[in-house]
């Protein structure tokens, strides 16, 4: 049974850090201490030095020798779940992108199992059980992470090409609409003298047969003006999804006259306004884009310093468990006096973000809840799933399901801020997360101890 000198254990690891939030919001909210640029480069500092080096300084002092492998089995098969959904729902649902996959993920699968998981599941199952939670710390900084940030960079880069090629089309006088998943053409066509290098033809079964060997792109073009002259043409294609060619097909395309049903263009409009995926038949990325952003998110991991801190860690805590070898002390101190400040300047780069907020759910109180039940009750479910189909039993499952039920983890907010996703709903995440996960965790014990 958890004592009162266990809950003051707790308490002390997580007061600080609510500490430390309160005195960066105050000197934002009231002193006027920082500005929003300041308060920027604070981040980034944590994002680039300070997590990096706690990392590796945590990773580096475990024993990979010793790991309850089945443990770390099931928390990996826990998350895989977790991916596989969010990215069935990102493909077949209209509302589902690869940004609210990316924070789904976090909010639902990285708890901040370092600050509460440590002393909470030590003082509830017993010190042989911090180990544990040390493993599950381990293999957050080494794999998901990693992979968090790899998907940050995907998102970043297929944003920015994208945006390239919208600029090219728009040079070219085509625009683009792009919504999700999916990219879409609209050429207008005001006189039926302009080539654009595809096949017009109107809806009017009266009109005559012009042809053009201008050439635009790929191919010729091919026209059906109407009688009007000056009429306008609306054609729409989609980025051919039968084919890797860098043009367009005709399979592809549509052509309606400026006549035609405007009521369903206005709704399809709307569609692409709120986030949600028209009608169309969705088309895939080339594969030529593909490599393109692929190489940009690799030259950008390459640069990123959490990449290393994680590979580094690992590998000189394979040499020290195997042969003894200690860090020298100037390398020691050396990491130490900026790892040390890791949570505490991600807790206070938090309250700078709160503070620029107009207001504290910064999300909105629809999204606050979304993120509780991702937190709480869908990780926490997903995690037992895993866990009993990989085989744990007794203590150990009780405490795979507990350490799920943990509040949200600092660093995802730290990557949200940095890469500007969502981070309005990751603080939120963290800071309700911690207020409300103590009695939350102490729920789960009870009710998995009858």
């Amino acid at each position: 049974m958890i004592k009162f000198t266990d809950l003051y254990c707790v308490l002390s690891a997580v007061v600080p850090l609510y500490v430390t939030m309160f005195l960066a919001y105050a000197s934002v909210k009231y002193w006027h201490i920082f500005t929003p640029d300041q308060c920027s480069g604070i981040n980034r500092f944590v994002a680039i030095f300070a997590v990096p080096l706690l990392s590796f300084e945590f990773i580096s002092r475990i024993n990979p020798y010793k790991m309850d492998l089945l443990f770390i089995a099931a928390d990996a098969v826990s998350k895989l779940l977790v991916l596989f959904v969010l990215f069935a729902w990102s493909k077949f649902s209209r509302r589902g992108t690869i940004d609210w996959v990316i924070t789904a993920f976090s909010l639902s699968t990285l708890p901040n199992t370092l600050v509460m998981g440590i002393p909470l599941l030590k003082s509830m199952y017993g010190d042989d059980k911090e180990g544990l939670m040390i493993q599950t710390v381990v293999m957050q900084c080494i794999i998901w992470y990693t992979l968090l940030l790899f998907l940050f960079e995907y998102r970043a880069a297929r944003i920015l090409i994208m945006q390239k090629l919208e600029r090219s089309e728009e040079k070219a006088g085509i625009q683009k609409v792009v919504g999700g998943e999916e990219e879409m053409v609209r050429v207008i066509v005001t006189r039926p003298t302009v080539a654009v290098g595809v096949s017009l033809e109107t809806s009017d079964p009266d009109s005559q047969k012009l042809q053009s060997d201008s050439k635009v792109g790929p191919g010729s073009a091919r026209f059906k003006p109407a009688e009007e002259d000056g009429k306008e043409l609306h054609l729409f294609i989609w980025r051919c999804g039968c084919c890797n060619s860098e043009g367009f097909c005709e399979q592809s395309m549509q052509v309606c006259s400026r006549e035609e049903d405007t009521a369903a263009e206005k709704a399809e409009s709307n569609e692409k306004i709120e986030g949600r995926k028209p009608n169309a038949n969705p088309s895939s990325v080339s594969s030529k884009m593909m490599r393109q952003i692929l190489n940009m998110v690799w030259y950008k991991l390459v640069r990123n310093p959490n990449s290393y801190a994680s590979l580094l860690g690992l590998s000189w805590a394979l040499v020290s468990c195997r042969w003894g070898v200690k860090k020298p002390q100037i390398m020691e101190n050396s990491v130490t006096i900026l790892s040390n400040a890791g949570l505490g300047m991600a807790m206070f780069s938090l309250g700078l973000f709160m503070a620029l907020q107009p207001r504290i759910i910064a999300c909105g109180t629809k999204l606050a809840a979304y993120g509780m039940v991702a937190r709480f009750l869908a990780g926490p479910a997903v995690m037992a799933i895993a866990s009993v189909g990989v085989g744990l039993r007794g203590t150990i499952l009780r405490v795979s399901i507990v350490q799920a039920a943990l509040p949200q983890g600092i660093v995802p907010f730290v990557f949200a801020r940095e890469y500007n996703l969502h981070p309005d709903v990751l603080s939120t995440a963290v800071i309700f997360g911690m207020i409300v996960s103590l009695p939350i965790t102490i729920m789960y014990y009870i009710v998995l101890g009858l």
